[in-house]
């Protein structure tokens, strides 16, 4: 069965960041791009919703955390099998500091 694909508040947020740095300093049509590869990413997901691996920097949290990688960013995700939804918890540039990814959110 597929599941559906739930984008948190956070996660939305931290798209919203990716496309404004982008448009401002490459273009619009990469800004716009670079989020539609984001996005096309994580409907993968639906039909195979483990093909994420384990994030072990949050396996202090309840929820068991995988994430897919598009280019230079971590499509972070659960599956929530309460409500048969695929939640994308947060997009995360993995050229940051990876402590950073269990900033609050």
């Amino acid at each position: 069965m597929e599941l559906k694909i739930y984008w948190t508040d956070f996660s939305k947020k931290e798209l919203k960041k990716i496309f404004n740095y982008y448009k401002e300093k490459a273009s619009l049509n990469v800004a716009k791009n670079l989020v539609l590869g984001i996005t096309k990413e994580a409907v993968k997901l639906k039909k195979q919703p483990t093909i994420g691996q384990e994030e072990e920097l949050l396996e202090s949290d309840s929820r068991d955390f995988r994430y897919l990688v598009y280019k230079s960013y971590k499509i972070i995700y659960w599956i929530n099998t309460a409500k048969n939804i695929i939640e994308i918890f947060d997009v995360f540039d993995t050229r940051q500091n990876p402590k950073k990814i269990q900033r609050n959110k």
